[in-house]
């Protein structure tokens, strides 16, 4: 049995980073006079770049490490997701500098979970084992809930936050059921013990078949796949926007990573049981999500619509892994990493935007975006791009990461997976009518006021470089890809 109090400092330098910020901002804030708590925001912005300085330190030793046995693993995987959550943290932090300081409440409260919530997320890649995997999760979920209610002086935000606190915690008690069932039968709560359980007599029991849906079920809420997705919309629209910009991209991701080990390691014996369940999950998601987001006139629920779609993309993969395909596995697990990193910048992109619009027109309407054009040529261009890059079009990220997506379910090879593969082109065709309808209103509505909108220089900032990363990496699709390839788990799974 590995020794469990074994730790190497090294590995755990940027989760001791980020704690110690988290821990400085809980200290230092209720100490500063109102007029100096936005400074939180650039002492956090200062622990996620030490955060990742460590992790680009791991990255040139390039030595595999673990701590705690193997219950934490440091390889190329957990690099590539530590490094895309905390330069989405940097972000968040951008596009918050500027929301929290004018509204100047609950500032230290936020960078604190904020960064709490980000130090989960960096434990998850790493995570090889069920107890680490629940503890990074809730690690994650749980300052999202007090999160989505910052806007306490605001009904929708109180009802959005009750809902996505009592679906979490519903989420968690079928997630923890499925994996006591799971501990039972394999005796082990190590990913690559329990995919060699999964091999022998256990793989029969029907009782280890349902449990394993309640894990799925579990991630399924947290990831808001459809029909557990209807939490989303109400929370989104509630939680302060850089919240919501969270919730979308880094929470569904860690999610998302979650869902990964646990499904290409530990449950691969058993993709056949899986992988259509999941494939059907995906369909219904995209489908519903896109088709809703059609009548949305509200920008926030329509981005979160458009959040629950892109979730149904990121799940396609998963519908077509097989045991022991290790081709078809690699390549599908690889396209969800792709997908990933893309929706990032697209979406977190996107609700900079509509931070920055918000400031004038606090009642996130589409009608407010009337002539942005006009108004804000720069933010329209941008917008329009990110827009236009979560649809699929080229020369933008977008289309690389959709295209990911597709090849993976294509060259499964079966009837199901070009199922899912139309599902996906089908899908992308209808999302493109409520990005183009947005992009139409943005220059081509007459605009109800004529004042220029000035987001401030951390909100430029972020909006102008993430524009500039949607469409080098589209030139340039390498920028990714070439890290997601390199980046799988499937090489380990016994």
């Amino acid at each position: 049995m590995p020794d469990v109090t074994s730790f190497d400092w090294f590995a755990l330098a940027p989760e001791l980073a980020l704690l110690t910020t988290a821990l400085l901002v809980l200290v230092i804030e209720p100490f500063l006079p109102a007029s100096r708590k936005q400074a939180m925001c650039p002492l956090s912005i200062v622990g996620v770049v030490v955060s990742l300085g460590w992790v680009a330190a791991l990255a040139v030793d390039g030595a595999d490490r673990s701590s705690f046995g193997q219950m934490f693993v440091v390889d190329s995987y957990a690099l590539l997701l530590k490094a895309f959550f905390l330069g989405t943290a940097l972000f968040v932090l951008f596009i918050s500098y500027r929301y929290f300081q004018e509204i100047r409440t609950y500032q230290g409260e936020y960078y604190f979970l904020l960064l709490s919530a980000f130090l989960g997320m960096i434990l998850m890649p790493s995570a090889r084992d069920l107890v680490m995997i629940f503890i990074a999760l809730e690690l994650v979920s749980v300052p999202g809930f007090v999160m989505a209610g910052l806007r306490k002086f605001d009904l929708r935000s109180n009802e959005g936050a009750l809902k996505f606190f009592l679906i979490g915690v519903l989420s968690v008690a079928v997630l923890l059921f499925g994996l006591s069932i799971i501990y039972g039968y394999t005796g082990t709560t190590d990913l690559a013990g329990i995919a060699a359980g999964l091999r022998g007599p256990a793989a029969n029991e029907p009782l280890v078949l349902a449990s394993m849906m309640f894990v799925i079920v579990g991630f399924g809420f947290k990831i808001s796949a459809v029909p557990f997705h209807f939490w989303a919309p109400d929370t989104y629209e509630g939680s302060p926007i850089p919240v919501t910009a969270f919730l979308s991209v880094a929470s569904k991701a860690a999610g998302f990573a979650g869902l990964l080990q646990v499904c290409f390691v530990a449950f691969e014996p058993l993709a056949d049981v899986w992988a259509p369940v999941l494939g059907i999950i995906a369909v219904l998601t995209m489908t519903l999500a896109n088709l809703t987001a059609l009548q949305q006139r509200n920008i926030v629920r329509l981005l979160a619509y458009s959040s629950v779609a892109h979730a149904g993309y990121m799940i396609v993969p998963f519908g077509v892994a097989a045991p022991g395909a290790t081709a078809v596995n690699a390549q599908a697990f690889s396209s969800v990493l792709l997908y990933l990193l893309a929706y990032s910048v697209m979406n977190i992109g996107a609700f900079a935007v509509v931070v920055a619009v918000a400031r004038e027109h606090p009642g996130r309407q589409l009608s407010d975006y009337a002539g942005l054009g006009q108004r804000a040529p720069g933010m329209a261009v941008a917008l329009t791009m990110f827009l236009l890059s979560l649809g699929g079009l080229p020369p933008l990220i977008g289309l690389w990461a959709k295209f990911a997506i597709f090849s993976a379910a294509a060259t499964a090879g079966t009837a199901f997976t070009y199922f899912l593969a139309g599902a996906v082109v089908v899908n992308s065709v209808i999302a493109m009518f409520y990005y183009l309808s947005i992009a139409r209103t943005v220059w081509m509505d007459a605009p109800t006021r004529t004042d220029p909108i000035r987001p401030g220089l951390a909100l430029n900032a972020a909006i102008g470089v993430l524009a500039v990363a949607a469409l080098l990496t589209g030139i340039l699709p390498d920028t990714f890809g070439a890290a997601a390839n390199v980046s799988t788990l499937i090489a380990a799974a016994p």
